[in-house]
């Protein structure tokens, strides 16, 4: 099965996470090489953003470990885990973006958080972010106005704001018609040939997976049951795998 080598850009090891009865995470294992698009598949309630969650510090697994470029994220101070983190670009399955706050301030926010850049610069750099996801003309106007899809775009602009060297994302073309999702996934493909990310990005979109990734992973019962390219998951013979890749065999 397929999978890079050299330096892992993103190591979880032993990861468990249960809630209440239910086990969402069993001793899961993962390694990203530098530069790879893992997505992860899986069922509804598999364990897929709870992981993205710990990832990022959010959630806390009951025990294992998460590292990235060899740093411990679980039980990281919260001054070091603020550090990582501007490393990572996140993106919200509903875009998670500021209602009060115009489609350009939502962009220049982590600038206006993280950085000393002058006012006049993040907005600058806030319109050449909406201009490389096409959305440059609605930098005036409140998520409210604009439609999904778009929302999408402008999350997806601000979860670059930082340059980030690994980005993390949460169901992108959810909710969106096969066009609109179709262009959100080539967005993130030519990022990734433009920038080099280490992208971990989890979807039910069998489509979308086909495009964007380097390697598939599939979430089964708290642990990845099988790992490769798309085509790999497309010949394995395990009926569990084969029932869910049926859309497109």
């Amino acid at each position: 099965m397929a999978g890079g080598n050299g330096h892992n850009k993103i190591e979880i090891s032993k990861l468990s996470k249960t809630f209440k009865s239910q086990t969402v995470l069993n001793g899961l294992d993962l390694a990203v090489p530098k530069g790879e698009t893992l997505v992860i598949l899986g069922r509804s309630g598999a364990g897929k953003s709870v992981l993205l969650k710990i990832m990022v510090g959010i959630q806390k697994p009951d025990s294992g470990s998460v590292r990235m470029d060899d740093e411990e994220i679980t039980g990281a101070r919260l001054d070091d885990l603020n550090r990582i983190r501007k490393k990572i670009g996140f993106l919200f399955q509903y875009s998670a973006l500021y209602d009060s706050l115009t489609v350009g301030e939502n962009v220049a926010f982590p600038l206006k958080r993280h950085t000393d850049m002058p006012e006049g610069e993040q907005h600058e750099r806030a319109f050449e972010l909406l201009s490389s996801v096409g959305v440059e003309s609605a930098i005036d106007k409140l998520p409210a106005e604009i439609s999904g899809g778009m929302r999408k775009r402008v999350a997806l602009a601000r979860a670059l704001a930082l340059d980030p060297e690994i980005l993390l994302c949460d169901e992108p073309t959810a909710g969106l018609d096969p066009i609109t999702s179709g262009e959100i996934d080539e967005l993130i493909r030519n990022m990734q040939q433009e920038q080099e990310i280490t992208s971990i990005v989890v979807t039910h979109d069998l489509q979308s997976a086909r495009t964007i990734s380097t390697d598939v992973a599939l979430l089964h019962d708290g642990n990845i049951l099988v790992r490769g390219t798309f085509d790999d998951l497309l010949r394995c013979g395990d009926p569990f795998v084969r029932r869910f890749m049926e859309p497109v065999i």
